[in-house]
Protein backbone atom coordinates (compact mmCIF):
# COMPACT_ATOMS: atom_id res chain seq x y z
CA UNK A 1 0.00 0.00 0.00
CA UNK A 2 1.26 3.53 -1.02
CA UNK A 3 0.81 7.07 0.38
CA UNK A 4 0.34 9.72 -2.08
CA UNK A 5 1.76 12.77 -1.14
CA UNK A 6 -0.31 16.20 -1.92
CA UNK A 7 2.06 18.69 -3.42
CA UNK A 8 2.31 19.34 -6.86
CA UNK A 9 6.08 18.44 -7.28
CA UNK A 10 4.98 15.05 -5.88
CA UNK A 11 1.96 14.58 -8.17
CA UNK A 12 4.52 15.25 -11.36
CA UNK A 13 6.73 12.48 -10.15
CA UNK A 14 4.43 10.51 -9.96
CA UNK A 15 3.34 10.72 -12.97
CA UNK A 16 6.22 10.79 -15.00
CA UNK A 17 6.71 7.37 -13.26
CA UNK A 18 3.48 6.31 -14.65
CA UNK A 19 3.86 7.32 -18.14
CA UNK A 20 7.89 6.51 -18.59
CA UNK A 21 7.34 2.77 -16.94
CA UNK A 22 5.93 -0.33 -18.22
CA UNK A 23 2.21 0.35 -18.15
CA UNK A 24 0.08 -2.10 -15.56
CA UNK A 25 -2.76 -3.63 -17.49
CA UNK A 26 -5.87 -5.23 -16.45
CA UNK A 27 -6.22 -9.04 -16.83
CA UNK A 28 -8.76 -10.64 -19.49
CA UNK A 29 -11.92 -11.91 -17.82
CA UNK A 30 -14.52 -14.06 -19.18
CA UNK A 31 -17.94 -11.35 -18.26
CA UNK A 32 -20.34 -13.63 -20.32
CA UNK A 33 -23.66 -12.98 -18.38
CA UNK A 34 -22.54 -9.90 -16.53
CA UNK A 35 -24.52 -6.16 -16.70
CA UNK A 36 -22.85 -3.32 -16.59
CA UNK A 37 -23.41 0.26 -16.86
CA UNK A 38 -20.47 2.49 -17.71
CA UNK A 39 -21.67 6.32 -17.69
CA UNK A 40 -19.50 8.86 -19.63
CA UNK A 41 -18.57 6.97 -22.67
CA UNK A 42 -18.39 9.51 -25.08
CA UNK A 43 -16.12 8.40 -28.26
CA UNK A 44 -12.08 9.86 -27.02
CA UNK A 45 -12.95 8.96 -23.47
CA UNK A 46 -11.81 7.11 -20.84
CA UNK A 47 -15.38 5.67 -20.05
CA UNK A 48 -15.32 4.83 -23.97
CA UNK A 49 -12.69 2.43 -23.56
CA UNK A 50 -13.76 0.83 -20.72
CA UNK A 51 -16.74 0.21 -22.46
CA UNK A 52 -15.15 -1.40 -25.13
CA UNK A 53 -13.01 -3.34 -23.74
CA UNK A 54 -16.03 -4.72 -20.80
CA UNK A 55 -17.99 -5.72 -24.37
CA UNK A 56 -15.30 -7.49 -26.15
CA UNK A 57 -15.13 -9.64 -23.24
CA UNK A 58 -18.23 -10.60 -23.42
CA UNK A 59 -20.26 -8.40 -21.19
CA UNK A 60 -23.59 -6.98 -21.65
CA UNK A 61 -23.01 -3.12 -21.87
CA UNK A 62 -24.82 0.26 -21.62
CA UNK A 63 -22.99 2.89 -22.01
CA UNK A 64 -24.19 6.90 -21.25
CA UNK A 65 -23.25 10.13 -23.08
CA UNK A 66 -24.51 13.84 -21.82
CA UNK A 67 -25.64 14.22 -25.79
CA UNK A 68 -25.59 12.17 -28.57
CA UNK A 69 -25.37 8.60 -27.13
CA UNK A 70 -26.42 7.51 -30.42
CA UNK A 71 -22.95 8.41 -31.85
CA UNK A 72 -20.95 6.27 -28.52
CA UNK A 73 -23.15 3.33 -29.49
CA UNK A 74 -22.58 3.72 -33.15
CA UNK A 75 -18.65 4.30 -32.98
CA UNK A 76 -18.66 1.20 -30.44
CA UNK A 77 -20.35 -1.36 -32.80
CA UNK A 78 -17.80 -0.25 -35.77
CA UNK A 79 -15.06 -0.70 -33.36
CA UNK A 80 -16.31 -4.35 -32.11
CA UNK A 81 -17.24 -5.33 -35.72
CA UNK A 82 -13.59 -4.49 -36.70
CA UNK A 83 -11.89 -6.27 -34.15
CA UNK A 84 -14.05 -9.34 -35.16
CA UNK A 85 -16.10 -8.94 -31.23
CA UNK A 86 -20.00 -9.76 -30.34
CA UNK A 87 -21.75 -6.48 -30.44
CA UNK A 88 -25.13 -7.66 -29.58
CA UNK A 89 -25.75 -6.68 -25.57
CA UNK A 90 -24.66 -2.96 -26.00
CA UNK A 91 -27.01 -0.51 -25.20
CA UNK A 92 -26.65 3.42 -25.74
CA UNK A 93 -28.68 6.10 -23.35
CA UNK A 94 -28.15 10.00 -22.73
CA UNK A 95 -28.21 10.41 -18.96
CA UNK A 96 -27.10 13.82 -17.93
CA UNK A 97 -26.47 13.38 -13.96
CA UNK A 98 -27.09 17.01 -12.93
CA UNK A 99 -30.99 16.50 -13.84
CA UNK A 100 -32.94 15.03 -11.66
CA UNK A 101 -35.26 13.67 -14.72
CA UNK A 102 -32.62 12.79 -16.64
CA UNK A 103 -31.29 10.08 -13.69
CA UNK A 104 -35.13 8.72 -13.07
CA UNK A 105 -35.50 8.17 -16.65
CA UNK A 106 -32.37 6.47 -17.26
CA UNK A 107 -32.72 4.11 -14.22
CA UNK A 108 -36.31 3.59 -15.39
CA UNK A 109 -34.83 2.48 -19.02
CA UNK A 110 -32.29 0.32 -17.80
CA UNK A 111 -34.51 -1.56 -15.59
CA UNK A 112 -36.99 -2.28 -18.04
CA UNK A 113 -33.83 -3.01 -20.98
CA UNK A 114 -31.81 -5.07 -18.27
CA UNK A 115 -35.09 -7.22 -17.05
CA UNK A 116 -33.87 -6.12 -13.56
CA UNK A 117 -30.35 -7.07 -13.74
CA UNK A 118 -27.06 -5.26 -12.72
CA UNK A 119 -23.94 -7.04 -11.79
CA UNK A 120 -21.44 -3.56 -12.09
CA UNK A 121 -22.42 0.31 -12.44
CA UNK A 122 -19.42 2.10 -12.95
CA UNK A 123 -19.82 5.95 -12.04
CA UNK A 124 -17.19 7.17 -14.81
CA UNK A 125 -18.97 10.40 -15.53
CA UNK A 126 -17.80 13.62 -14.84
CA UNK A 127 -16.76 17.27 -15.64
CA UNK A 128 -13.76 20.04 -15.19
CA UNK A 129 -14.94 23.42 -16.07
CA UNK A 130 -12.90 26.29 -16.16
CA UNK A 131 -9.38 24.82 -16.31
CA UNK A 132 -8.40 28.11 -17.01
CA UNK A 133 -9.75 30.04 -13.95
CA UNK A 134 -11.93 32.51 -15.96
CA UNK A 135 -15.22 32.60 -14.08
CA UNK A 136 -15.91 35.41 -11.89
CA UNK A 137 -18.86 33.96 -10.17
CA UNK A 138 -19.81 30.52 -8.76
CA UNK A 139 -21.61 28.61 -11.84
CA UNK A 140 -24.96 26.25 -10.01
CA UNK A 141 -26.67 24.05 -11.28
CA UNK A 142 -30.62 24.71 -12.33
CA UNK A 143 -31.54 23.36 -8.51
CA UNK A 144 -29.15 25.81 -6.85
CA UNK A 145 -25.85 23.27 -6.44
CA UNK A 146 -22.04 23.69 -7.63
CA UNK A 147 -21.67 22.21 -10.62
CA UNK A 148 -18.95 19.74 -9.91
CA UNK A 149 -20.40 19.11 -6.92
CA UNK A 150 -24.19 18.58 -8.73
CA UNK A 151 -23.14 16.30 -11.51
CA UNK A 152 -19.56 14.24 -10.14
CA UNK A 153 -20.86 13.74 -6.90
CA UNK A 154 -24.81 14.07 -6.12
CA UNK A 155 -25.57 12.96 -9.48
CA UNK A 156 -23.65 9.70 -9.14
CA UNK A 157 -25.26 9.03 -5.46
CA UNK A 158 -28.51 9.90 -7.27
CA UNK A 159 -27.87 7.23 -10.08
CA UNK A 160 -25.92 4.69 -7.91
CA UNK A 161 -29.52 5.05 -5.18
CA UNK A 162 -32.10 4.30 -7.63
CA UNK A 163 -29.61 1.50 -9.13
CA UNK A 164 -28.47 0.24 -5.72
CA UNK A 165 -31.83 -2.22 -5.76
CA UNK A 166 -30.83 -4.11 -8.58
CA UNK A 167 -27.33 -4.29 -7.72
CA UNK A 168 -28.11 -5.85 -4.12
CA UNK A 169 -30.03 -8.92 -6.10
CA UNK A 170 -27.38 -9.43 -8.57
CA UNK A 171 -24.75 -9.74 -5.31
CA UNK A 172 -27.10 -12.02 -3.52
CA UNK A 173 -27.29 -14.39 -6.81
CA UNK A 174 -23.93 -14.29 -8.22
CA UNK A 175 -22.12 -13.19 -5.33
CA UNK A 176 -20.45 -10.63 -6.79
CA UNK A 177 -21.64 -7.18 -7.47
CA UNK A 178 -19.74 -3.87 -7.76
CA UNK A 179 -19.93 0.08 -8.18
CA UNK A 180 -16.63 1.72 -9.32
CA UNK A 181 -16.06 5.05 -8.79
CA UNK A 182 -13.90 7.34 -10.73
CA UNK A 183 -12.14 9.67 -8.71
CA UNK A 184 -8.78 11.54 -9.13
CA UNK A 185 -5.44 12.39 -7.28
CA UNK A 186 -7.04 16.03 -7.60
CA UNK A 187 -9.18 14.81 -4.59
CA UNK A 188 -6.58 16.04 -2.55
CA UNK A 189 -7.81 19.51 -3.55
CA UNK A 190 -10.39 18.59 -0.69
CA UNK A 191 -11.33 18.32 2.25
CA UNK A 192 -14.14 17.34 4.83
CA UNK A 193 -14.15 20.74 6.57
CA UNK A 194 -15.50 21.76 3.21
CA UNK A 195 -18.10 18.95 2.98
CA UNK A 196 -20.59 20.63 5.74
CA UNK A 197 -19.69 23.78 5.30
CA UNK A 198 -21.57 26.64 3.91
CA UNK A 199 -21.05 26.98 -0.20
CA UNK A 200 -18.02 29.61 -0.66
CA UNK A 201 -16.76 30.75 -3.62
CA UNK A 202 -14.25 27.65 -4.60
CA UNK A 203 -12.36 27.89 -7.69
CA UNK A 204 -13.14 25.26 -10.35
CA UNK A 205 -10.18 22.96 -9.52
CA UNK A 206 -11.06 23.09 -6.04
CA UNK A 207 -14.51 22.17 -6.48
CA UNK A 208 -13.59 19.46 -8.78
CA UNK A 209 -11.09 17.55 -6.52
CA UNK A 210 -14.33 18.41 -3.63
CA UNK A 211 -16.61 16.51 -5.25
CA UNK A 212 -13.52 13.82 -6.11
CA UNK A 213 -13.30 13.68 -2.62
CA UNK A 214 -16.75 12.64 -2.00
CA UNK A 215 -16.53 10.04 -4.96
CA UNK A 216 -14.06 8.09 -2.58
CA UNK A 217 -16.27 8.49 0.54
CA UNK A 218 -19.13 7.27 -1.26
CA UNK A 219 -17.48 3.95 -2.51
CA UNK A 220 -16.12 2.98 0.71
CA UNK A 221 -19.60 3.92 2.56
CA UNK A 222 -21.41 2.15 0.32
CA UNK A 223 -18.57 -0.99 0.90
CA UNK A 224 -19.37 -0.68 4.41
CA UNK A 225 -23.22 -0.94 4.30
CA UNK A 226 -23.66 -3.30 1.90
CA UNK A 227 -20.57 -5.94 1.12
CA UNK A 228 -21.71 -7.92 3.48
CA UNK A 229 -25.83 -8.64 2.44
CA UNK A 230 -25.62 -7.72 -0.64
CA UNK A 231 -21.81 -8.79 -1.72
CA UNK A 232 -21.71 -5.86 -2.92
CA UNK A 233 -18.14 -4.78 -3.25
CA UNK A 234 -17.27 -0.94 -4.12
CA UNK A 235 -14.27 0.86 -5.10
CA UNK A 236 -12.70 4.28 -5.71
CA UNK A 237 -9.96 4.95 -8.33
CA UNK A 238 -7.65 7.86 -9.93
CA UNK A 239 -7.08 6.01 -13.70
CA UNK A 240 -4.07 8.39 -14.62
CA UNK A 241 -3.53 11.35 -16.52
CA UNK A 242 -4.57 11.02 -19.79
CA UNK A 243 -5.16 12.69 -22.74
CA UNK A 244 -9.02 12.70 -23.30
CA UNK A 245 -12.11 14.61 -24.53
CA UNK A 246 -12.21 15.86 -21.18
CA UNK A 247 -8.87 17.00 -20.17
CA UNK A 248 -8.90 18.66 -23.13
CA UNK A 249 -12.96 19.18 -24.24
CA UNK A 250 -13.01 22.89 -22.80
CA UNK A 251 -15.60 24.84 -22.70
CA UNK A 252 -15.72 28.54 -24.18
CA UNK A 253 -12.24 28.07 -24.80
CA UNK A 254 -10.68 31.51 -26.19
CA UNK A 255 -9.22 30.93 -29.97
CA UNK A 256 -5.89 31.23 -29.10
CA UNK A 257 -5.65 28.01 -27.17
CA UNK A 258 -7.68 26.35 -29.40
CA UNK A 259 -5.06 27.10 -32.24
CA UNK A 260 -2.54 25.95 -29.18
CA UNK A 261 -3.84 22.64 -28.84
CA UNK A 262 -4.06 21.88 -32.63
CA UNK A 263 -0.46 22.22 -32.06
CA UNK A 264 0.12 20.82 -28.85
CA UNK A 265 -2.19 17.33 -29.64
CA UNK A 266 0.54 15.46 -31.90
CA UNK A 267 2.97 15.65 -28.62
CA UNK A 268 0.47 14.77 -26.00
CA UNK A 269 0.75 10.82 -26.48
CA UNK A 270 4.54 11.97 -24.76
CA UNK A 271 3.46 13.59 -21.73
CA UNK A 272 -0.18 12.28 -20.94
CA UNK A 273 -1.38 8.66 -20.89
CA UNK A 274 -4.08 7.86 -23.76
CA UNK A 275 -7.32 7.03 -22.77
CA UNK A 276 -6.88 3.07 -23.55
CA UNK A 277 -3.88 3.07 -20.79
CA UNK A 278 -5.47 5.40 -18.50
CA UNK A 279 -8.85 2.93 -18.78
CA UNK A 280 -6.82 0.08 -17.44
CA UNK A 281 -7.35 0.74 -13.52
CA UNK A 282 -10.77 0.99 -13.81
CA UNK A 283 -11.29 -2.43 -16.19
CA UNK A 284 -9.46 -4.03 -13.37
CA UNK A 285 -11.64 -3.04 -10.73
CA UNK A 286 -14.24 -4.00 -11.92
CA UNK A 287 -13.43 -7.23 -13.37
CA UNK A 288 -10.41 -8.73 -11.03
CA UNK A 289 -11.61 -11.69 -9.00
CA UNK A 290 -9.85 -10.83 -6.34
CA UNK A 291 -10.53 -6.98 -6.20
CA UNK A 292 -11.02 -6.20 -2.24
CA UNK A 293 -13.80 -3.39 -1.89
CA UNK A 294 -13.24 -0.25 0.66
CA UNK A 295 -9.87 0.42 -1.24
CA UNK A 296 -8.64 3.22 -3.81
CA UNK A 297 -6.95 2.23 -6.44
CA UNK A 298 -3.96 3.21 -8.71
CA UNK A 299 -2.33 1.58 -11.50
CA UNK A 300 -4.25 -1.50 -11.12
CA UNK A 301 -3.41 -1.49 -7.45
CA UNK A 302 -4.27 -0.54 -3.99
CA UNK A 303 -2.98 2.98 -2.98
CA UNK A 304 -3.81 5.53 -0.25
CA UNK A 305 -5.85 7.99 -0.50
CA UNK A 306 -6.11 11.18 1.54
CA UNK A 307 -6.24 10.75 5.67
CA UNK A 308 -9.71 12.56 5.01
CA UNK A 309 -11.00 9.82 2.63
CA UNK A 310 -10.36 7.55 5.60
CA UNK A 311 -13.00 9.14 8.01
CA UNK A 312 -15.93 7.00 8.33
CA UNK A 313 -17.34 9.47 10.50
CA UNK A 314 -17.21 11.69 7.76
CA UNK A 315 -18.44 9.20 5.36
CA UNK A 316 -21.40 8.08 7.23
CA UNK A 317 -22.47 11.82 7.28
CA UNK A 318 -21.92 12.79 4.25
CA UNK A 319 -24.16 9.48 3.13
CA UNK A 320 -26.76 10.70 5.32
CA UNK A 321 -27.25 14.24 3.94
CA UNK A 322 -27.22 12.89 0.68
CA UNK A 323 -29.47 10.19 1.01
CA UNK A 324 -32.00 12.63 2.99
CA UNK A 325 -31.77 15.05 -0.22
CA UNK A 326 -32.58 11.50 -2.45
CA UNK A 327 -35.44 11.26 -0.36
CA UNK A 328 -36.66 14.53 -0.86
CA UNK A 329 -36.68 14.15 -5.11
CA UNK A 330 -39.58 11.34 -4.04
CA UNK A 331 -37.85 9.11 -6.81
CA UNK A 332 -37.97 5.84 -4.66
Amino acid sequence: MTHRPSSGLSKALLHAVELFSSKRAAKPVDLSDRKVIVTGSTPGSIGYQVARTLAAWGADVAVTCPRDSAAAREALLRDLRDAGQRTNGLEARRLDLADAGSVADFAAWYRETSGGCLDVLINNAGILRDVLWRWRERRVSADGFEIHWRTNYLGTFHLTRLLLPMLLESGRRSGDARVINVSSHQHDKGSNDRLFAPPDRLDSWTAYGQSKLALIHHAFELHRRYAADGNLRSAALHPGSAYSNMTFGWQDEPRWLRRTKRLVTPLAPLILLTPEQAAQTTIHCATDPHLEGGHYHERCARAEPIPDARDEAASRRLWEEADRWFRSLGQE
